[in-house]
């Protein structure tokens, strides 16, 4: 590959991260993965 195509999947690469680490801090996607948690840890009973 030459030194461009590294270029741009790195750029690519930072793109989806940054999207990803919007998406996961989110206050909905804090909030859905909270209450999952919340609820697989609790014991009934």
């Amino acid at each position: 590959m030459s030194t461009a195509e590294y270029a741009l999947g790195t750029v690519t690469a930072c793109a989806f991260a940054a999207v990803l680490f919007a998406i996961l801090t989110s206050d909905e996607v804090r909030d859905v993965v909270t209450r999952i948690v919340t609820d697989a840890l609790q014991i009934d009973g």
